[in-house]
């Protein structure tokens, strides 16, 4: 059996609980706050400090500083290898505590003078709330970063599941104490976002005490380590984050194109995260220390059929995850969001949205095992290049294309944008990737794709009717009428999938079915 099945397996095991307590917490937001105005100034506001976690915690960061890391452990020791991790995490400290204090002030001067609309305020009020949760995060990713090198992949991936118990607690329990109105109550929720920092970082301390880490000041100034992090996680910061950076991006122009825009889009983003989180960042979290440590022993061959390994197994997953996020779009917002304040017109636009960016979910994440690859090879300059291109493309069509739409679809530009982005992003780190290891192993991958494009044709086909055929039968007018539009033809699509690629000889899907079936057998 696979171990890169197994080790992703068990950190996927992780995620999939933060990622359905994340969805648990948007059907919170979705009731308390709908899409309008308020939720898009909340959700832009913590989309600046939530991208230093998404960057550092699953990716610039660890990418940096594991490839270092795992170095000290072979050639200088234990003792050499955490004195390195103390010179980081005290570099970040310094780092982190000089930014936030610039950012604030800097914020504190805008509000107190800037001529403002009623939604910028309120959405730099959240923002000056919520900002210093980036110094939280990166040292929760430096220990991250460390756990993994030591291979603990399951305790940190259980990280985010204190963010989201926090949020949901603050959501339900103290907004609708901490005010009369929505643009009061919702600095509850900014409030449960540092609370939530602050406890990502005491969780991981009694795993890494476990391993023998006792944090000790290292003074940073001229750190041999914290230089080659410094030197690697700058470009890496970028190179990693093409579909983050372009979120916030396109988040930030969407606050000013449309009252809906931003919640609608931040909902979409939510749902295909949770695929996207659950094997893809997973896997990508596992290759890295895996990647490295065959390039530090000079196994390219290996180097190139574990990538090649994993290109399949994300292939074969989040295929399969894209025709239902895309069939399926509609039922799925209509049965996690709608209610309170989030009505019927408010699912049409967030399902809108999910269609256009749910194509791009495999690009997302082959963006992220191939950023890896270059990490690995202690090159984070090339996903940098690359990304900040994309970037640029990504910006492009969506201001050549936001105002060729009706309000009520901008939503569906960005994601269209993203996904385009993504796909260009993909393209090129692969062929960046053929130029620096002289090419690639594809072996078996095209026709890997030739029988998985066909298993995935089929399964949105035998999806589409089967839901149609439920709505024509039963509707969804009843919770139980709403569980069956999603569930049923899910199960339709997932079987008619896993049947055709079991026939076509995937070897992907027989290795996960023998590890499911294996599990089982224990349980």
């Amino acid at each position: 059996m696979s171990q890169m099945l197994k080790s992703s397996g068990a950190m996927a095991a992780a995620t999939l609980l933060s990622r359905v307590l994340g969805m648990v917490r948007e059907m919170a937001y979705a009731r308390f706050m709908g899409d309008g105005p308020v939720a898009g100034a909340f959700m832009l506001a913590f989309t600046v400090p939530n991208l230093f976690r998404r960057l550092l915690g699953e990716g610039a960061l660890t990418a940096a500083f594991i490839p270092i890391f795992k170095e000290r452990e072979k050639t200088d020791g234990e003792a050499q290898m955490w004195h390195a991790a103390n010179a980081v995490i005290s570099a970040l400290v310094v780092a982190a505590a000089v930014v936030t204090g610039l950012v604030l002030l800097g914020l504190s001067l805008v509000l107190a003078w800037g001529d403002l609309s009623t939604n910028t305020r309120l959405m730099l009020e959240l923002l000056r709330w919520m900002f210093p949760y980036m110094g939280f995060i990166c040292v929760a990713a430096a220990g991250m970063g460390m756990l993994n090198a030591r291979g603990h992949f399951f305790v940190p991936a259980l990280g985010a599941v204190i963010l989201n118990v926090v949020m949901i607690g603050a959501v339900l329990g103290v907004a609708p104490r901490w005010g009369a109105t929505l643009e009061t109550q919702i600095f509850a929720l900014a409030a449960g976002v540092l609370v939530a920092g602050v406890a990502q970082v005491l969780f991981q301390l009694p795993t890494l005490r476990g391993e023998g880490f006792r944090f000790a000041w290292v003074t940073p100034w001229r750190n041999e380590t914290v230089r080659r992090v410094v030197q690697q996680m700058i470009p890496a910061t970028i190179g990693v984050a093409a579909f983050q950076i372009n979120v916030l991006a396109t988040q930030g122009l969407g606050f000013w194109v449309g009252d809906h825009v931003v919640a609608s889009f931040s909902y979409a983003v939510r749902l295909m995260e949770l695929p996207q989180g659950l094997f893809g960042v997973s896997l990508a979290t596992f290759l890295l220390p895996t990647l490295s440590g065959l390039a530090a022993e000079k196994k390219m061959d290996d180097f190139k059929g574990t990538l090649r390994q994993a290109v399949g197994h994300l292939l074969c997953i989040n295929l399969l995850m894209t025709v239902l996020l895309v069939v399926l779009a509609e039922p799925m917002v209509r049965l996690l969001f709608e209610g309170g304040k989030f009505g019927a017109e408010a699912t049409t636009r967030a399902a809108f949205a999910l269609v256009c960016l749910a194509p791009g979910l495999v690009a997302f994440s082959l963006v992220n095992i191939f950023a890896r690859a270059f990490f690995a090879l202690g090159d984070t300059r090339s996903p940098m290049r690359a990304s900040v291109a994309c970037l640029a493309v990504n910006l492009a069509l969506a201001l050549g294309l936001v105002f060729l739409f009706p309000e009520e679809q901008r939503q569906g530009v960005f994601g269209l944008a993203n996904t385009i982005s993504a796909l260009l992003n993909m393209g090129v780190l692969v062929w960046m990737l053929r130029r620096r290891l002289g090419g690639l192993d594809w072996t078996g991958l095209p026709r890997l794709l030739a029988m998985l494009a066909l298993a995935s044709a089929l399964a949105a086909l035998a999806g589409w009717m089967t839901s149609r055929a439920w709505e024509t039968a039963f509707g969804h007018a009843t919770t139980r009428g709403q569980i069956g539009a999603v569930f049923v033809p899910m199960t339709a699509a997932v079987l008619v999938y896993g049947t055709a690629a079991w026939v076509g000889g995937v070897d992907s899907v027989r290795e996960i079915f023998g590890l499911l079936t294996k599990r089982l057998r224990r349980g």
